[in-house]
């Protein structure tokens, strides 16, 4: 073992223990990982940055415009209304949107078929009186196994595409992935449909009124009128004993306390933290005379910005007593919008739950720097949070993937905010077509962009590049959405890994990994190497991004390959299968991030159905490669 081979392979062990702890996001990974290599040497400067003129980045980031495209016009829509059953039993329900996630997902970017589907989703676990998380993880899962079948189903079937290249051949074709990859998803979709759904832990049932999140955490302030004003807290429990709600801290003096001591008297302006489940918020609240502290008018601020903001609350600030604002606090505030100069498009006030999808521009910051009621004239009056507690006050807590928010104001301003800030809303939503002409012709520019790449007229960065183009001139994708619709985090990550990845190759660091697997385990043997390098594949994308697993593992699945004197492109079909299976955390894929609130799921909920099922795509996937790819 050389010092170069030595020192990429600690390179390479440091990128992959700073993806799985996850302090840093993974393109910051990635581009360190990247400049460490060039300050040792492993890649040349000026080759420093050609990752970002790779086919298989150009691809990706093009794939994510024409989704938009589809999302933007109502394609998608259209689809869900003509596929989905309107009256069957729970088993077809889920099989067939199992089965359309999986469809959309072949050819669209998987998060956004899913955040197309989840409300739908939601309306379904209603309809049929189950736990929504039994409906939301099919859907989850079904999309991430749809990925698998065609060669823009994901990102990481594009990096095997391209490494494949780089060895000298072509790339994978449009649907060369489709032989094994459809027999995979189609039967997982069957045993998610048929008995994985039941396997998913059952929370509480699905009301008309709402879904099952985990308990949301509020503040409320008393007032002297308030019935806990001067009572122990241990009265105030009491008070709250037949109603699923608890005070878990108090705030006096902008001073948070933590489980206050029961005999702490509650004083007029203190901030109860009370954590309470969506439908007895409105209870708690009543029955103790509180009020959210997210809807009083706070004391007039010192500086200019949050002047603007006080003065919107008074405008947009309604009594919210209960959890709901009364119909005369609308009647108020719309008359006090209308005496500022400010038009009020509707007099409805209502109370919106939206999930924070993992690209939101959301994530990392607080209610405080978005100045809600300045910009959207809404209220953030609660956040559920997968089971966690957190210290900060709501204003200043910062939002997190898969948060759930409890928004009060027009559900105008509320879908507006929602649709600029990367969230789903979890309400019933109708049927939305902005322009019938424009859906086909989204629809259509994909379908001829992929038939342009599977049939090898062009190749595939050149076909996608060329939708985005008639997208662009068609205008079926605002030019503004054009880039908003990139997930650079990812172009960045792609870029970033592929000359590390070429480093580990070219300096023989992927042979010596491969030699120390085969020695130690596979010991020679061609199809017990393929099962560790699906299998290692399979549980590295559990908990790391799974484009940069593919990225780590194509060198070293080559490297084995050459070793045995094998062919290797069974060794890459493993390493897409296996990066396209990530069911056991809700770290490993976006997806499962973003069903963990609206599910009210919990990290170790997502075994009891992803275990089997990984364990199914393995025993079904490995005698498929040795059939369809022989070594």
């Amino acid at each position: 073992m050389t010092f170069d081979q030595t020192l990429l392979a600690a390179i390479l062990a440091a990128t992959v223990a700073m993806f799985l702890r996850g302090n840093w996001r993974h393109d910051m990974v990635a581009m360190a990982s990247l400049l460490a290599c060039v300050v040792a040497g492993f890649v040349p400067p000026s080759q420093a940055f050609a990752g970002f003129g790779h086919p298989a980045v150009i691809t990706v980031a093009c794939v994510l415009v024409l989704s938009q495209a589809l999302q933007t016009t109502g394609a998608i829509d259209s689809l869900v209304q003509r596929v989905l059953p309107s009256s069957s039993g729970p088993t077809a329900t889920i099989a067939a949107l199992t089965g359309l996630a999986a469809l959309l997902s072949g050819f669209m970017n998987n998060v956004g078929a899913l955040a197309l589907l989840m409300p739908v989703a939601l309306q379904v676990a209603s309809r049929q009186q189950l736990p929504p998380a039994r409906v939301l993880m099919p859907l989850a899962f079904g999309s991430i196994l749809g990925g698998m079948t065609t060669l823009i189903g994901t990102p990481p079937n594009l990096i095997v595409s391209g490494f494949r290249q780089q060895q000298g051949g072509e790339g994978f074709d449009m649907f060369d992935f489709t032989p094994v990859g459809l027999v995979v998803a189609v039967s997982g979709v069957l045993f998610i449909a048929v008995i994985g759904w039941r396997l998913v832990p059952a929370r509480e049932r699905a009301s008309k009124e709402g879904f099952e999140t985990e308990a949301y955490m509020t503040e409320a302030r008393v007032s002297e009128s308030s019935k806990v004003a001067g009572l122990r807290l241990r009265e105030v429990e009491a008070l709250l004993g037949d109603i699923d709600a608890q005070v878990i801290g108090i705030v006096r003096n902008d001073l948070r306390v933590t489980a206050p001591n029961p005999g702490r008297i509650v004083r007029a302006s203190d901030i109860l933290v009370i954590e309470a489940e969506a439908e007895a918020l409105a209870g708690a609240l009543s029955k103790l005379g509180l009020k959210l502290e997210e809807a009083v008018r706070p004391p007039p601020p010192a500086d200019a910005a949050d002047a603007a903001d006080a003065a919107d609350a008074g405008a947009d600030g309604g009594s919210a007593d209960g959890g709901k604002a009364s119909e005369s606090g609308s009647v108020q505030e719309a008359g006090e919008e209308k005496r500022r100069g400010k038009p009020s498009s509707s007099d409805e006030i209502a109370l919106v739950e939206i999930a924070i999808l993992p690209r939101s521009e959301l994530v990392g910051r607080s209610a405080s720097d978005l100045l809600l009621r300045t910009r959207y004239s809404i209220n953030l009056l609660a956040v559920s949070r997968q089971g966690r507690r957190s210290m900060a006050r709501l204003r200043a807590l910062v939002f997190a993937a898969g948060d759930v928010l409890l928004m009060q104001g027009p559900p105008e301003a509320i879908a507006e905010f929602a649709g600029q800030n990367g969230c789903v809303p979890l309400a019933e939503r109708a049927l939305n077509i902005p322009n019938r002409r424009k859906a086909i012709s989204a629809a259509v520019i994909l379908a001829a962009a992929v038939a342009v790449a599977a049939l090898g007229i062009l190749p595939a960065a050149v076909a996608f590049a060329a939708g985005v183009l008639a997208s662009m001139a068609m205008r079926t994708v605002s030019l503004r959405a054009v880039y908003d619709s990139v997930d650079w985090p990812v172009v960045v990550l792609l870029a970033a890994l592929i000359p590390v990845a070429s480093a580990i190759e070219s300096t023989g660091t992927a042979d010596l990994i491969a030699r120390l697997l085969l020695d130690s385990i596979a010991q020679g043997h061609a199809v017990v190497a393929l099962a560790l390098v699906l299998v290692v594949t399979m549980t590295l994308s559990d908990v790391m991004n799974n484009a940069a697993t593919a990225a780590v593992m194509c060198p070293i699945a080559l490297g084995t390959a050459r070793q045995l004197g094998v062919d290797g492109d069974a060794f890459l079909m493993a390493v897409a299968i296996g990066a396209s299976c990530a069911f056991l955390t809700p770290i490993g894929h976006q997806n499962n991030t973003l069903i963990l609130g609206p599910g009210g799921l919990r990290f170790g909920d997502y075994w009891r159905l992803g275990l089997p099922l990984e364990v199914l795509v393995v025993a079904i996937s490995l005698p498929l490669l040795l059939v369809v790819w022989p070594l």
